[in-house]
């Protein structure tokens, strides 16, 4: 029996899809519109038609999203499944949860964790914006901060106080940046924005769900991002 299934997470809906499961409504933010309907944002879901949907389950993330649409769910008698990923060492567990949640062998989650052999560090300090006007970043407990450690890049915002703290290209470049990793989601950053992201140092764009997306996509993130590095690093 297949699951009728509603996805609240662009993360979980991409990883249900290569598990062989078609959500049966996504939200807006999944990037799944043309195939699927879509039922609001991850902030902002439309209970009533999610509801009518008739899902046998919800799945939902505690970082992204809100807890009075999960408790609105759970008292319309709709079934809820939380994934909770702050860390890439919590992706595995979090997606064996999930598989059996969905009725599928805990294999299917434990292909999503770390990759079986480490790779080689590249052994390089970044700067990575995730957003400008003002200049924002990332700080050591993040789940980019923690994917990006697991090839050997450390942050040189790792120390924020703040999990998303503002951080000026001039502080980029005192801290002395080997790179600067720009993504392209959550802001879209693109070739037109290397001129003056190469003031603090040499630009790779790199793929925002790359580094920010969890799932099955976490192995393969990995290697594509020392890969992307080691071309740079030579």
């Amino acid at each position: 029996i297949v699951m009728r299934v509603v996805s609240l997470v662009p993360s979980a809906s991409e990883t249900l899809l290569a598990w062989g499961i078609e959500p049966i409504a996504v939200t807006r933010f999944c990037e799944l519109g043309e195939r699927f309907p879509t039922v609001g944002g991850t902030k902002d879901p439309d209970i009533d038609e999610i509801v009518a949907h008739a899902p046998d389950l919800v799945v939902m993330c505690d970082q992204e999203n809100r807890r009075p649409d999960a408790d609105a769910l759970t008292e319309r008698g709709i079934l809820i499944h939380v994934i909770s990923i702050t860390h890439v060492d919590q992706v595995g567990q979090q997606m064996v949860a999930l598989a059996a949640a969905l009725g599928l062998d805990e294999s299917r989650g434990r292909s999503c964790g770390v990759l079986s052999e480490p790779l080689p560090p590249v052994n390089m300090r970044a700067y990575v914006p995730i957003w400008k006007r003002p200049w924002m970043t990332i700080n050591a407990d993040t789940y980019g901060a923690s994917l990006l450690r697991t090839v050997g890049v450390e942050l040189v915002s790792a120390d924020e106080p703040s999990r998303y703290p503002e951080f000026d290209l001039d502080r980029a470049r005192s801290a002395r940046a080997d790179v600067v990793l720009a993504p392209t989601e959550p802001y879209p950053f693109a070739e037109r924005h290397r001129a003056v992201l190469e003031a603090v140092a040499p630009m790779v764009l790199v793929d925002g769900q790359d580094l920010f997306w969890w799932g099955w996509r976490t192995p393969h993130a990995q290697r594509r991002l020392r890969d992307r590095l080691t071309v740079i690093k030579g």
